[in-house]
């Protein structure tokens, strides 16, 4: 009896689906192995040393490795670091929606509109332009445009629009919006241009033929299978928006703190613990962000 078990069981073993089984399953970790060491030593470890460092107790110029709780309370009861989270969710929340507002008509001209394939990759292409040159050089651009004696104050100037040079236009938060929609606009449109891109045309054109108007097909179609292309683009632009600093450093003339200014300037002034509580409450924010979009849509099941 005992000699049958242990055959059973050896069969079991050598037979050719768990054989298969076994070699599928060293393959996926052989295939994540390199993932999963590149992301424990550079975001899981430098994301636990950043909480502990965070409770260090720092010294005028100089940190030391004794717990506390001290630059959690000075940053928490200080109206100045508040008002930065306050400002960077504000800033956050209005980029995101312009980047919304101007890039989803832009995906859905190339994604429904344009059905020549090799016109619509140029048109992505053209989107991307920008990112040919440095990211300081297209944030300092805005400059020349938003200046008192720029582009766009002068041509209002001639135009008779206004009587005197528009002083928001630069160095204020405005200028920072701008910039930053322009910036990041291109990380909404490809998302969303790709998920518009996967829909069938069949369906669009069985809509229009049982008389349903542009806007019933665009609220009853475009829109709920482009919705995972808006969420993904959503996360793109928050994750990189939250942590800006070189914007809003460059346009508002250091009118505009953020919590990415915060941990700069306190880097700088080798502010070690403080400057890793700022990262902490920042990383805090934008793991709620994306964990509220991942909620709206399930990724993995519209993927």
């Amino acid at each position: 009896m005992t000699s049958t078990a242990a055959d059973i069981a050896t069969d079991r073993r050598t037979s050719p689906a768990v054989i298969r089984q076994n070699k599928d399953r060293r393959r996926a970790l052989l295939l994540l192995s390199p993932g999963v060491i590149w992301m424990t030593l550079f975001l899981l470890l430098p994301l636990c040393m950043v909480v502990y460092v965070s409770f260090w107790t720092q010294t005028t110029f100089a940190v030391e490795p004794t717990l506390t709780t001290a630059s959690w309370q000075q940053f928490l009861s200080s109206p100045t670091y508040l008002s930065a989270i306050w400002t960077t969710v504000r800033i956050w929340a209005i980029v995101l929606t312009a980047t919304l507002v101007v890039g989803y008509p832009v995906a859905l001209y190339i994604g429904l509109f344009v059905q020549n394939k090799t016109l619509q990759t140029a048109l992505l292409v053209a989107c991307v332009i920008p990112f040919w040159t440095s990211f300081l050089i297209r944030v300092i651009a805005w400059r020349p445009m938003l200046g008192t004696e720029g582009a766009i104050n002068t041509i209002l100037l001639k135009v008779g629009l206004i009587h005197e040079p528009l002083t928001f236009l630069l160095f204020s938060e405005f200028s920072v919006l701008v910039g930053m929609t322009q910036i990041y606009c291109v990380f909404m449109v490809g998302p969303i241009t790709f998920m518009i891109g996967r829909i069938d045309p069949s369906v669009i054109e069985a809509a229009r033929d049982l008389g349903a108007s542009f806007g019933t097909i665009f609220r009853r179609i475009v829109l709920p299978l482009s919705l995972p292309g808006v969420i993904v683009g959503a996360i793109f632009v928050s994750v990189m928006v939250l942590g800006e600093f070189a914007t809003a450093a460059s346009l508002s003339g250091r009118k505009v703190n953020l919590l990415g200014n915060i941990i700069v300037s306190q880097v700088g002034s080798l502010k070690w613990a403080f400057a890793a509580v700022a990262g902490v409450v920042l990383t805090i924010i934008i793991t709620a962000v994306i964990t509220l979009a991942l909620r709206v849509v399930d990724l993995r099941k519209e993927m």
